[in-house]
């Protein structure tokens, strides 16, 4: 496959200030990289069902949940590449499962929009590998959708990241995450960005993604400018703004 399609790791998370960051930035330049696409934009659209089964249980910190979004690292067309996600959590450990499909596509998916002449298993033999590896994926990801049902577009949720990966090799992953945006209208990848911001200007969502352990100069940086873990989910925050907006009625939607 051109693009990875299943992650297993830890994903650690931390609220930075600004001068915070650039201190993990100057400890990091021995040891990280900025990927090849810098700065990037990336846009999701995250399903639930109509009473947000899927965030409230999410954020009662179960041992396990799971989610489902629609991702693009760019403004979509109805024809762009995006990838179908869908993301558990079991014990700290993420897995992730995804898919490429056009846009315009995937919504008519994920949304039960198909054509009535053509079934979902013709519908996802377009895009399956030839040698059957994701075939797995693609019956997860149905699975999940006819569990679940009333499945669709809940909240837009966008942001700006700079990746950095080890010089030295290994899937030992640093991300920054800031202009987190979200909002309930307009629920498409095909629009342009605006909404509500989820941080103040001088904060940053740090995440550490890897396999294995923190590196030992990771750890040092962390501890000298005293920046400790945190439980952050940006759609989970979202939800709670959307509660506090609407006095609780989607508690019992």
């Amino acid at each position: 496959m051109a693009y990875q399609a299943i992650f297993k790791r830890y994903e650690l998370k931390y609220m930075l200030t600004r001068s915070q960051k650039e201190a993990i930035l100057k400890a990091m330049e021995p040891y990280m990289a900025l990927d090849k696409y810098g700065r990037t934009t990336i846009r999701n659209l995250y399903f639930d069902t109509e009473n947000y089964r899927l965030i409230r249980h999410s954020i009662e910190k179960p041992v396990y949940k799971e989610k489902l979004r629609l991702r693009s690292y760019r403004l979509a067309e109805p024809d762009s590449p995006v990838f179908v996600e869908l993301k558990k959590k079991f014990k700290s450990v993420v897995y992730k499962r995804r898919l490429s499909m056009p846009e315009e596509e995937a919504m008519h998916w994920l949304c039960d929009e198909l054509p009535k002449d053509i079934s979902a298993d013709a519908f996802l033999e377009c895009f399956l590998s030839s040698d059957g590896s994701d075939n797995q994926i693609a019956q997860e990801i149905r699975y999940f959708k006819e569990y679940y049902k009333t499945l669709h577009p809940t909240v837009f949720l966008s942001y700006e990241r700079e990746a950095y990966y080890c010089r030295s090799g290994g899937d030992f992953r640093v991300t920054f995450d800031d202009h987190i945006l979200y909002r309930q209208d307009n629920l498409s990848l095909e629009s342009e960005i605006s909404g509500t911001p989820l941080l103040d200007d001088d904060k940053v969502l740090m995440e550490i993604k890897t396999s294995g352990g923190i590196p030992l100069w990771m750890t040092h940086a962390l501890s000298e400018n005293h920046i400790y873990k945190t439980s952050f989910s940006k759609y989970g925050t979202a939800y709670k703004e959307i509660l506090t907006n609407h006095k609780g009625e989607y508690l019992h939607a």
